[in-house]
């Protein structure tokens, strides 16, 4: 009944601004006799509150502000949220994921590969390239959105899925009927750009907008209109377009969830439906859902997640729905696998595995294929032809493998992470100083201590208080460090495991077969005077041993190795002097290039303007320019970040400590 007296309150309300702005401009509001008449802020607010916009908790008293209705679109979403206002069932269901991404930093490199991601291969009916488009163009220039929002703070992606999307030609038509209705709610214009999938079984559209309002101000969308008033603008017009859903595909579409190995709607409805003693009866009135219920049940019992305890009631697993959600991802997994490598027929599919980590070891082999494992997320994936024998799934989280390009040789293990030393060190000094940390306290606890190494520890508490706060920075260079440092950090390990579960080393840019002449260090050769060389088996585990024999009699003929009879023994420090070889080549090849001559650094003391990074022997070397010479020495990742300026560094066993600049004492780099 509530329901239905929202409804119309939200009817009247619509109809009433309509009338509103068909009436010529010297239409005036009457608002009454003052003290006589309830004022029309009252019979706005009641309305409001039939529309369920001002609804208190059931429980009574105040409601607790929870920031969900905080930005625009709140009350519509409240609305649109509280109930099915189409039909119930019979409504045509949209699945809407939505994310709020932030572009500083590296989001803006991110935003620009999503974009590029989106207008791949292979994305449209004909399997051709996919186009974006916009509210008036076919063609959009993703290239001009992206630098009009170039200040933006944030943007949105949404990804709208209409279940019953295959019967749409062209979702365009669709998509920018949605925005004007998110438009109207939101009461602004929106700048966005989009792109239609048809490469799943489901049709779907990528929904990119800017994080700006029509007048410039950050764009801040509320988190009721978020979670469900996209969607059910989207179905109230799909519901318009296809017609309600009939009874006949209600029926279809769940029965074929009884035989399903994934979480489905049916497995909710048994949750929620668990008598006194936990059981899910099979029994109910209608004897449609009846028959649902007792085929599903018997599936459930034949997997092994639910037991028949007495006649037509089951006890389910406690872990069923976690166990049916890591099925449902399995069985998708193997399927983006059978589409992937269907061109590649000798990759057997009984030979299919997905890499674990912390249960597989460290696996080694040639990039198959790579992509999106989920496009709302950015969470990336990579299949591996492993010297093991088997075709692997690897999941890379939002890692982007940079240089792991398809047709490449790299190696895959599990990412470690947990507490470390610095972070022990931290608890242990500020328990000592009544929860403060600084670098003065550090150095004054552990008298052994370098400056250099102290405020390592403090970069290490600045990375964990960005991501997720728990310790405090004062302006005096202190630090406020709570009792339980050590399991907020290991709450922010686990984070960063789940976002890059992986590491993946490129060991050579070239292929396999380009390798066997190659003169300079490759992977063939460290396998070669390795003491535990990788196992070679299957298909690619035969390619490498073809190619380490090949490699082999090259080594022999440069005088590198010699033969003995069934045995090849290499020369003391092969690798150094292959390293030395391709040095001395890529080094006049660039002497040559900048016009002045390699000098070879000798020196603990490095300065000079650093140019680029340059690749010897399957290593990077920073190339490090001065006034008549320029020298060669490894590379790190923070150097990208000062290209074409001044840095120093001092040579250490474990590598080079950057700074910026030529002033030794200024900001450290690595």
């Amino acid at each position: 009944m509530e329901a239905l007296e929202a409804t119309r309150a939200q009817s009247l309300i619509e109809v009433f601004a309509g009338e509103v702005r068909a009436m010529d401009d010297d239409f005036q509001v009457w608002l009454g006799h003052v003290g006589k008449e309830r004022p029309l802020r009252h019979d706005l607010r009641r309305a409001v509150n039939q529309a369920g916009g001002a609804r208190r908790p059931s429980g009574g008293g105040k409601r607790r502000f929870t920031g969900s209705r905080t930005g625009r679109g709140g009350s519509t979403g409240k609305m649109l949220g509280s109930g099915d206002r189409f039909g119930g069932p019979r409504s045509r269901r949209v699945i809407v994921k939505t994310r709020y991404v932030k572009l500083a930093g590296k989001g803006a490199k991110a935003a620009a590969a999503h974009l590029r991601y989106l207008r791949r291969d292979g994305t449209t009916r004909e399997g051709e390239r996919g186009t974006l488009y916009g509210p008036e163009i076919d063609a959009a220039d993703g290239k001009a959105f992206l630098e009009r929002g170039a200040g933006d703070r944030h943007q949105f992606r949404f990804i709208v899925s209409p279940e019953d999307g295959q019967h749409y030609e062209d979702l365009k038509h669709l998509t920018r009927r949605l925005m004007q209705r998110v438009e109207k709610d939101l009461d602004t214009r929106l700048e966005w750009v989009a792109v239609d999938h048809y490469n799943t079984g489901h049709p779907h559209t990528h929904i990119v907008v800017r994080g700006v309002d029509e007048r410039g101000k950050d764009l801040v969308i509320a988190r009721d209109y978020i979670s469900s008033g996209i969607a059910a603008r989207a179905s109230e017009i799909v519901s318009l377009d296809l017609g309600p859903r009939t009874e006949l595909e209600i029926q279809e579409a769940r029965r074929s969830e009884i035989t399903a190995e994934r979480f489905t709607r049916l497995d909710r409805t048994l949750l929620t439906s668990l008598d006194e003693q936990g059981l899910a009866p099979a029994w109910h009135r209608d004897p449609v859902e009846q028959g649902l219920r007792a085929a599903r049940l018997g599936t459930l019992a034949r997997m092994g997640l639910a037991i028949e305890e007495e006649k037509g009631r089951y006890r389910l697993d406690p872990d069923i729905e976690s166990t049916l959600r890591t099925m449902g991802k399995r069985g998708d997994i193997i399927a983006t696998m059978h589409e992937r490598l269907k061109a590649r027929p000798e990759l057997a599919p009984h030979d299919y595995a997905i890499f674990e980590p912390g249960t597989d070891r460290a696996i080694v082999g040639r990039i198959e294929a790579r992509g999106l494992s989920d496009e709302h997320r950015d969470r990336h994936y990579m299949i591996v032809e492993a010297t093991d024998g088997r075709t692997h799934y690897v999941d890379l989280g939002h890692e982007l493998a940079d240089g792991a390009m398809q047709g490449r040789l790299v190696r895959i293990e599990q990412t470690r992470f947990g507490t470390r030393i610095a972070d022990r060190k931290v608890a242990e000094i500020a328990a000592a100083n009544g929860g403060a940390y600084s670098v003065a306290k550090h150095l004054a606890h552990d008298r052994t201590a370098t400056h250099d190494y102290a405020q390592a520890h403090v970069r290490r508490l600045e990375a964990i208080r960005r991501a997720q706060g728990g310790v405090e920075r004062h302006l005096d260079g202190t630090w406020t460090i709570p009792a339980d440092h050590l399991e907020r950090v290991e709450q922010y390990e686990q984070r960063l495991a789940q976002n890059r579960p992986v590491t993946v080393e490129v060991l050579a840019e070239r292929p396999l077969e380009q390798l066997v002449q190659h003169d300079g260090p490759t992977w063939l050769d460290r396998q070669c005077v390795a003491k535990d060389p990788e196992q070679l088996q299957g298909r690619m585990g035969g390619e490498v041993r073809g190619a380490l024999q090949q490699r082999r009699q090259w080594l022999i003929e440069q005088d590198l190795a010699e033969q003995d009879g069934n045995t090849v023994r290499f020369k003391a420090n092969l690798l150094a002097n292959l390293q030395q070889r391709e040095l001395r080549r890529v080094a006049g090849q660039l002497s040559e290039e900048l016009g002045i001559p390699f000098a070879e650094n000798r020196h603990a003391h490095i300065e000079g303007t650093y140019r680029r990074a340059v690749e010897v022997g399957g290593e990077k070397f920073a190339l490090i320019e001065k006034s008549r010479e320029f020298t060669l020495v490894p590379w790190r990742r923070e150097l990208e970040r000062h290209l074409n300026q001044q840095v120093s560094g001092i040579m250490r066993e474990a590598g080079i400590s950057w700074r910026r600049g030529l002033d030794r004492g200024g900001p450290e780099i690595s």
